[in-house]
């Protein structure tokens, strides 16, 4: 296979695992689908990223850049997020919010980019502005915005799922934007 050959097999099988596991998650998407998804043999999966897991955890660390987010108290944030999100659906990290996962190493790695993409930014802000339990504010807001997310597309919230982007990006905002009372964590 040539080089060029070499990197088109490994993005199809990026780009192939960051739906798939969007869609049915870790645990229900196999080696064999990925293969088929991508178009290439599922062989290559062990080449390219040595095992299943460690396609995930490639598919986790591209799924949200490598630029560092503004915090989903942020408008434009929040709305970027949710209209990609609308056309993709919630990836691996989103994923991650609502399920643990059996592999060790995978659970690590989506806590670590949940954390670090989400949490991190609104502990951030929450420290700058005084707020006391500024970690809890901040995972609260963030388990808020994934189940908004998750919810929106599991189609069982009827006015959720129909909603425009920009009526949950200003409802979802006005939600998150509660913990930033000093009393919000205090009942």
């Amino acid at each position: 296979m040539t080089p060029r050959g070499s990197a088109r097999s490994h993005d199809l099988l990026l780009a192939a695992a960051t739906e798939l596991f969007a869609e049915r998650g870790y645990d229900r998407t196999t080696v064999r689908e990925l293969g088929e998804r991508a178009g290439v043999d599922p062989a290559l999966i062990a080449r390219h990223f040595g095992s299943k897991a460690g396609l995930y955890l490639a598919a986790l660390t591209t799924e949200l850049g490598q630029q560092m987010p503004a915090d989903l108290l942020e408008r434009d944030r929040r709305g970027a997020l949710l209209e990609r999100l609308s056309r993709r659906g919630a990836g691996p990290v989103f994923q991650a919010a609502l399920r643990a996962h059996e592999d060790p190493e995978v659970q690590d790695a989506a806590r670590r980019e949940l954390h670090g993409r989400l949490v991190a930014p609104l502990r951030r802000r929450f420290e700058h502005e005084g707020l006391d339990r500024a970690q809890l504010r901040a995972e609260l807001a963030t388990a808020a915005f994934a189940g908004i997310v998750l919810g929106r597309g599991s189609g069982v919230f009827d006015a959720l799922t129909n909603a425009s982007i920009e009526d949950i990006e200003e409802l979802s905002g006005a939600l998150l934007d509660g913990l930033r009372s000093p009393r919000a964590a205090e009942n």
